[in-house]
């Protein structure tokens, strides 16, 4: 990104702190596992990263007020992709009478970070305009 796509990149904008991110998700992942081993660690680790993940792309859009229609979509797509994961959940428990509480968790929790995204989504993008926030 930062050498094919260098003239679109504003080192100004792109100050959030990835540190704000991975530090209280190693964290969660070592107090909620299933199993204090390095595998299950990670396991939970990567599933609070994930959950979270999304942050640095909304703290440019917070930046900046807009966004490309593209880039839009594809933050709409990967909302969507997570929303869909509850519909799975509801399955697997009736079916399999399975529950997984840290995914689970973390899955609302990003689901719940793309709200204000989505408002915005739906009210502009989908009706043809920009994607501008409220000032």
């Amino acid at each position: 990104m930062r050498v094919q796509f260098r003239p679109t990149y504003d080192p100004s904008l792109d100050t959030f702190r990835l540190e704000y991110l991975v530090g209280p998700s190693l964290v969660l992942g070592l107090l909620f596992n299933y199993a204090f081993v390095f595998t299950e660690i990670m396991w939970s680790f990567s599933i609070f990263l994930e959950a979270v993940a999304i942050f640095p792309q909304l703290f440019i859009l917070q930046r900046t007020g807009e966004a490309e229609s593209i880039t839009t979509h594809y933050l709409a797509a990967l909302g969507i992709y997570r929303g869909l994961y509850i519909p799975n959940w509801i399955y697997r428990y009736y079916t399999e009478h399975s529950f997984d509480p840290i995914a689970v968790f973390a899955g609302l929790v990003q689901t719940a970070l793309y709200a204000d995204f989505f408002y915005v989504y739906f009210t502009k993008v989908l009706q043809g305009k920009r994607f501008e926030l409220p000032a």
